[in-house]
This record gives structure tokens, sequence and C-alpha cells, in this order.
């Protein structure tokens, strides 16, 4: 993941959200929106621009935002409508995400690392048979592990229709993970 420099904008008035707020939310939470980005489906050689475009996003709606509230779920929120705007162009529909995935961390022996690299691979392509909405109540639910209130208040929908997402997103991981471990021939 590259490192990037904030992008520079007009200053907005200092108030609640100055721009101060701006350049520690994307300090913090740059690695989060593309780590958010790629479990949407984001192809990496597109993650940048959209990430950016997150931040643009923020940065316009800092001034409003309730910022006693979590803050994640928010940025979720951004990035799951940037990243359907996305999927919805053209020239985005046949492409393919990258099937290559680079170790996490250093330190664990190779053995270890093949196996979370393995693991990181068979949830990425398993996402990859969820539709955009269940995919980000998925995600946002079982891998960041907000509450489901927070969830449907980040993506504009009824609570009861995210519990809806979920539970067809959950049966539809774990026919896919079965799929997956069948065609590879593991337990």
């Amino acid at each position: 993941m590259p490192r990037l420099e904030p992008l520079k904008f007009a200053p907005i008035p200092p108030t609640r959200g100055s721009n101060g707020d701006f350049e520690a939310i994307f300090a913090q939470e740059f690695s989060y929106v593309w780590r958010a980005l790629a479990r949407l489906g984001v192809s990496e050689a597109d993650r940048e621009d959209l990430t950016h475009e997150v931040f643009f996003q923020v940065y316009r709606r800092l001034p409003t935002a309730d910022l006693e509230r979590p803050l994640r779920p928010w940025l979720f929120g951004f990035a799951f409508r940037i990243a359907s705007t996305h999927r919805r162009l053209a020239r985005h529909r046949f492409e393919h995400p990258c099937d290559t995935i680079e170790a996490l961390d250093a330190t664990p022996s190779a053995e270890e690392s093949l196996e979370r690299r393995e693991a990181q691979a068979l949830v990425d392509r398993a996402l990859e048979d969820l539709g955009l909405e269940q995919r980000a109540v998925f995600v946002l639910h079982e891998i960041d592990a907000y509450k489901m209130p927070e969830i449907a208040a980040a993506l504009s929908i009824p609570l009861n229709t995210a519990y809806s997402r979920l539970r067809l997103a959950r049966d539809r991981f774990t026919a896919a993970v079965r799929r997956l471990k069948n065609q590879r021939g593991t337990p």
C-alpha cells in the first residue's frame, strides 16, 4: 500500500470538523479506507484514486459531521457509495481483481505467511460471490465488528434491511467458502 500525502484543499472555517481534524482522520484512517475498498471489490489499480475520492468527500462533509459517533462506519459509508458508483461505470465491469496477495506481516514464518495468504485469498474470493449491498453489511459486521444499528445508519438503510442482507450474505459466504474448499480438495 503506497504512502500518500493528503490532498491540499482550500481551507474551511475553523469550526467543528476543521482542517486539523481532516489531516488527523486522513493519517489515522487511510489504511482502513484502503482495506475497506479492497473488501468491496475495488481493484488495486483503482484503489488509490478511490481512496482519495473518499477523503475528498469526507473533507467536504466534515463540517457537518457528528464527530461524537464512531468514525469508521461513517468512512465505510463513503467507501461503499464510491465503490458502488465505481462498479456501475461500464469501463470497470470487466476487470477482475488481482489474485496476488501481499504478506501482511514480515515476522511470521514462511509457513504461517503462506497459510495466512491462502486464508485471505479464500475470504477475498468468497466475498466476490456477494453482491455489493450484502458485502458491505457483511464486511462491517463480521470483519470490522460493528453493531447493526451503526451499519444501517452508515449505509442509510432500514435496520431490518441490514439484518436481511447480513443473513443472506452469511449464507452465500458460507456456501462460497465450502465450494472453494471443495475445489481445492481441503476439508
